[in-house]
Formats: structure tokens, C-alpha cells, sequence
């Protein structure tokens, strides 16, 4: 039987293996998908030594990015986010060869290419970590211009307090790539000043939970188009399951 698996750590309730789990049963799949919850990055070695027939893995929180110094390749793709969540398990010889890919970028760019319009050119990007780098570089590669907002004052970027009219006005696609506003914190949202959104508007959020968040709330009373991360979640899925078996 293939193993597939996710390191992270706390793994409380995780998307990854319900989904691949039955995935592998309504498909008929000789495999199984398990949570390596490890305290610290070192024990991965451990993990791919005592599980022979571990195919791949994904990773989340927190060794996305330190992951990579256990890689042997990293995917073109994946190099200028500087993040992993993908890793192909390539054993030949006796010898184990880990590839490092981004799929979070690919399930990004699929969701949100049908949603764009000819007016939207920039994007305000918010917050600064793994999953922000990878709808940067996503939005990149496809023509949109991005900038990070932050809470703290950075080289590049803006910061919540310097969200003009002009400034929204201009950046007609939001993406929130922060915690804020998951639940069970439902009643937040990120900071920015909603009343200058407009129809031109589109309001991404790569939170799920809940299905519809206050920042997509409020968007939408202001007639923008508003989207959650649940299907670039199942794309980003998609994606890994090409990864591991191309």
C-alpha cells in the first residue's frame, strides 16, 4: 500500500486527509493519507526512514519554508515564493530523493483567472507569509501588479493606515491571506476602509471557514465579487496529486 502524508505541527483538524482518504477509497486506490504531526522539522528524516512507502507529503504550518533545507530539488516554480507544501518521495537504489513544489500557487491562479476583468490590474495583497508570496507570484504570472499591506511599516509595502481612497480605487482585486476573520473568530475582518469599495471590486479570501467571511460580507454589500479559498484548496489538492504521480 502507497502512503501519502502531511507534516505540520499542531495538526488539529486537517482538509488533506479526509480528502485523500476518500479520495483513495470512492477510487479504488491501493493508499492511505496520514498526519505526521512532529514537534520540530528534525524528525522528518525519521519519518521518511520508518514509512518506506511514503509516495509524498504535504506541509503546512509551520515548515513550509523550513522544509526546504531537507530538499534535494525545488520545482523553478516554487523558488522565488521560497515556500513548500508539496514534496515528491523519489526512491531509486536505496537512495531518497525529495522534490519540493508549491501547489498553492497553481490552486490560486485556477481559481481566480475566470473572475478577472479587463480593469483588474493591481492587487493589494494582505499579509506577508507563505501563502501571500504564492498569490503574488500567482497574480504575477498572471499580468497583475501587487502590493503587500502589513501591520508594521516595510520597505515596498503599505501598511493598513495608508489605504487611501485613491489607493483602493485603484487596486481593484483584495486578497486577504491572513487569519483573520477563521472561525471561530468570525466577528473580524482585516482593516481596510470598505466604504471606498465599488462593483469593480473583487474580494478574495483563502480562508473557508466560514463559507462566507466578514471581509467577503462586507465587500459584497458594496456590490464587489467576492470568493473564498475553498476551491483553490481543492485545486491546490489536485495539483499535489498530479505532483506525486507524473
Amino acid at each position: 500500500m502507497q502512503k501519502y502524508g502531511l507534516i505540520g505541527y499542531p495538526l488539529k483538524h486537517s482538509f488533506s486527509i479526509s480528502y485523500f482518504n476518500e479520495k483513495f477509497q470512492s477510487e479504488g486506490i491501493d493508499a492511505e493519507y496520514v498526519n505526521f504531526e512532529i514537534p520540530s522539522i528534525n524528525d522528518l528524516p525519521g519519518i521518511i526512514k520508518g514509512n518506506p512507502n511514503l509516495q509524498g507529503f504535504n506541509v503546512t504550518i509551520p515548515y513550509k519554508e523550513k522544509v526546504i533545507s531537507y530538499l534535494d530539488e525545488i520545482d523553478k516554480t516554487a523558488i522565488p515564493i521560497g515556500a513548500i507544501n508539496v514534496v515528491k518521495v523519489i526512491r531509486q537504489k536505496g537512495k531518497v530523493k525529495l522534490i519540493g513544489y508549491n501547489s498553492d500557487i497553481i490552486g490560486f491562479t485556477r481559481s481566480i483567472e475566470p473572475l478577472l476583468e479587463s480593469h483588474h490590474k493591481k492587487a493589494l495583497i494582505l499579509g506577508t507569509g507563505g501563502a501571500a508570496k504564492a498569490v503574488y507570484h500567482g497574480l504575477k504570472s498572471l499580468g497583475v501588479e501587487s502590493v503587500y499591506v502589513t501591520r508594521q511599516t516595510r520597505p515596498d509595502m503599505l501598511t493598513y493606515e495608508e489605504l487611501t481612497p485613491e489607493i483602493i480605487a485603484e487596486h481593484t482585486i483584495i486578497v486577504n491571506c491572513t487569519p483573520i476573520g477563521m472561525y471561530p473568530q468570525v466577528d473580524f475582518c482585516p482593516n481596510i476602509p470598505y466604504e471606498y469599495l465599488t462593483p469593480n471590486h473583487l474580494l478574495y479570501d483563502l480562508l473557508y471557514n466560514p463559507d462566507t467571511t466578514l471581509f467577503m460580507k462586507k465587500g459584497a454589500a458594496k456590490g464587489a465579487v467576492v470568493k473564498n479559498g475553498l476551491e483553490m484548496l481543492l485545486l491546490q489538492a489536485f495539483a499535489a496529486w498530479e505532483i506525486w504521480n507524473k
